[in-house]
């Protein structure tokens, strides 16, 4: 019991404290909106700021291009530019504490590749974030080599002041979730282009008849299209492993918007 009562206390000191999150839209505002409504004071900015700049349903979030003192923990999610992710990392690196944690979206690159960008390799930790996955219950959490068990701690009592659960899975592109979901997807898009049956067909078959919340076509347009394509174009060039090849057709759809609703 007295175990319980300080993990809540300190997570609820945390929950008190300043979070700093840079990346594409719409993760920051994922992100913003639950960090907010845990009690946090967000400070938020984009790598492409939308026009106009989005005003949250909570309060104590501040669009901010410059990190203000005292925040504790910063978090950049970018998957699609590596050359705009390591600016970020390199900006909250310089300006955070040096105790304060970086969690970094790790799907198309290794989070121990990104920690050789910054000077306090320790602080930097991987995460599995995609569009639409801060709503799972379950956030997978890649420690780098040089990730010590306290700033593991850190991450996890962050996450359950979130309401989150972490599971620790090995630092490698594409993570779990995000390189099964991808590559079902791509596959499904082979699948149209061979015509063995139309979109609406398979998302139909996929929730029907393996009960899955959405169809692999659906569940690329929640993520975001380019999102998925990145993710395939990492894992390619990580294992040179055909199966991650990107569908041509799926190529097409993250350019050409969304002629292909109507087949």
């Amino acid at each position: 019991m007295a175990q319980k009562t300080k993990e809540n206390s300190s997570t609820a000191e945390l929950a008190k404290a300043k979070v700093y999150i840079i990346g594409e839209t719409p993760m920051v505002e994922e992100y913003t909106e639950l960090c907010a409504s845990r009690g946090y004071d967000v400070f938020v900015a984009w790598n492409d700021p939308p026009n106009p700049v989005r005003k949250f349903n909570s309060s104590g979030v501040k669009p901010s291009t410059t990190i203000p003192s005292g925040v504790s923990i910063g978090l950049e999610l970018s998957n699609t530019n590596t050359e705009q992710k390591k600016k970020n990392l390199e900006k909250l690196d310089k300006s955070l504490p040096p105790t304060a944690p970086i969690l970094s979206s790790s799907v198309t690159i290794s989070a121990t590749e990104q920690s050789s960008w910054i000077v306090q390799k320790h602080r930097l930790v991987g995460i599995g974030a995609l569009p639409t996955f801060v709503e799972k219950r379950l956030v997978e959490v890649a420690p780098t080599v040089f990730s010590p068990t306290e700033t593991v701690e850190v991450v996890r009592r962050f996450y359950v002041s979130l309401g989150k659960e972490i599971e620790l899975v090995q630092d490698r592109v594409g993570m779990v979730l995000p390189r099964i979901l991808c590559q079902i997807i791509n596959e499904s898009i082979f699948a149209v282009t061979d015509d063995v049956a139309t979109p609406k067909d398979i998302d139909a078959a996929m929730k029907l008849g393996a009960n899955h919340p959405f169809g692999p076509i659906e569940w690329a347009e929640k993520i975001g299209i380019k999102q998925v394509c990145a993710v395939l174009v990492a894992l390619h060039n990580d294992l040179n492993e055909d199966r991650y090849r990107v569908s041509p057709l799926l190529k097409q759809m993250s350019i050409a918007g969304e002629w292909w609703k109507s087949q």
